[in-house]
């Protein structure tokens, strides 16, 4: 990888990160994503499951949503997707499906990584399109994000027991 594709990727997965706090800001599991074409932005998106009731609502499905709707294709040609965490098989499926050109992606998911960690649907052989993968953009700063997220969310769990103890004592 260049130098010059070194910055444009950390560049883009930095917009990604701020849309990842936007989730967490919601109470969602911090993942952001964005969609572009050369220096273009065709969507964007971060995750909404929880609020929206939608278990497809993952930050990826919503920037190709959002990038179908401004094109007005669901042909998502010489695309590049930026975005926080691995995608699950689901946001996979949908990369292919829209025959998005690249993904780009910052921490692995070891647990449901489909672009390489767990299983490769992105780049699966049998498969009409293939999707080429970079992992590990900014990999620290995606990982610290997630891992403070449910760090903090566990310890909100905590203190939600503790005063349900405490109501509930005679």
């Amino acid at each position: 990888m260049t130098d010059s594709q070194q910055q444009t990727d950390e560049y883009w997965m930095n917009k990604a990160l701020g849309l990842a706090q936007k989730a967490w800001d919601e109470g969602e599991v911090p993942v952001g994503a964005i969609l572009i074409k050369g220096d273009d932005v065709l969507g964007q998106g971060w995750n909404r499951s929880i609020g929206h009731h939608d278990p497809s609502a993952h930050a990826e499905m919503m920037a190709i949503r959002e990038a179908g709707q401004h094109i007005g294709n669901y042909r998502l040609l010489d695309t590049v997707l930026y975005v926080t965490l691995e995608p699950c098989a689901m946001c996979a499926g949908a990369i292919v499906h829209g025959r998005i050109g690249r993904v780009v992606y910052g921490a692995a998911d070891k647990k449901t990584g489909a672009c390489g960690s767990v299983m490769d649907i992105a780049r699966h052989p049998a498969l009409n399109h293939q999707v080429s993968v970079t992992g590990a953009v900014l990999e620290e700063a995606c990982s610290t994000l997630l891992s403070d997220f449910f760090r903090w969310r566990r310890a909100q769990k905590r203190a939600e027991r503790k005063n349900e103890q405490t109501l509930n004592r005679p």
